[in-house]
């Protein structure tokens, strides 16, 4: 694992501003009402069902990958939840393609939703989906509390993969994978990016970068060119091609790090 504590710089337009000083408060997850209920059941490590019969999946985290830490997250989620009264918000009541309503879970009278609790006890990750900048800093606040004590998931020396050991990081392809590295060079082909962790361009670890993402880094400071020769911690779903690949789909799956 590399040393987390080399950060210095947070870079975000979607998920990943935050300071080391940060404390993790999530008042910025308030989005618009979508019901309350009494939890009955919780199912997985970040879904459960109210009273009602709704099935509720909390938006903005992923679970943890080791099966341990999946088994550990139900837990924490379970002893956070079970049997209390919760109010729901979010940005959008759409259910999912299993029925499930993607939410923001907060208990009676207090403002902080149940993820970042799960995110400061190390069970949960931080996922690229939310798109609302104070939400998504709150979140990644309350993760970088977990990282910094390692806390959870974050006491696994490979919690955090080095973009060189590409062996482990094929290991989890189609899983939410972090991985940090140095970029040794940036090129381009078709309307597609690569920012190369290796010197194999082919089979080596790499982020790949779509054009229609372009103009959203530029304007976040995350230009390609900019990146050579910089440590980033990045994060998202590790797909195989020749070498093990993650697709920056948002801003704020890149995050600055120090050094170089």
């Amino acid at each position: 694992m590399i040393d987390s504590s080399r950060c210095t710089a947070c870079v975000t337009a979607g998920l990943l501003l935050l300071s080391a000083g940060t404390s993790a408060t999530s008042a910025g997850c308030a989005f618009e009402p979508q019901g309350e209920g009494r939890v009955a059941a919780v199912i997985d490590a970040r879904t459960f069902r109210l009273d009602d019969g709704r099935e509720v999946r909390l938006a903005g985290i992923v679970p943890a990958l080791s099966d341990r830490t999946k088994t550990a997250g139900t837990a924490a989620l379970s002893a956070i939840i079970s049997g209390r009264n919760v109010t729901l918000h979010g940005e959008d009541d759409m259910p999912d393609r299993y029925g499930r309503q993607p939410a923001f879970a907060f208990l009676a009278g207090s403002e902080t939703p149940v993820q970042s609790e799960l995110l400061r006890r190390g069970e949960a990750l931080v996922s690229t989906e939310v798109t609302d900048k104070d939400c998504a800093a709150d979140l990644a606040a309350a993760e970088a509390e977990a990282r910094r004590a390692r806390k959870g998931t974050w006491a696994d020396p490979t919690a955090i993969k080095n973009a060189e050991s590409t062996g482990d990081i094929l290991a989890g392809v189609g899983r939410f994978t972090v991985v940090e590295g140095k970029i040794l060079s940036v090129r381009q082909a078709g309307a597609t990016t690569y920012l190369n962790f290796g010197r194999n361009w082919t089979r080596d670890f790499a982020v790949t970068i779509s054009r229609r993402m372009m103009p959203a880094l530029e304007a976040a400071g995350l230009g390609p060119k900019s990146l050579e020769n910089r440590r980033i911690r990045v994060r998202g779903y590790v797909e195989a091609r020749t070498g093990p690949r993650i697709e920056v789909l948002r801003v704020g799956q890149i995050e600055m790090l120090g050094g170089n």
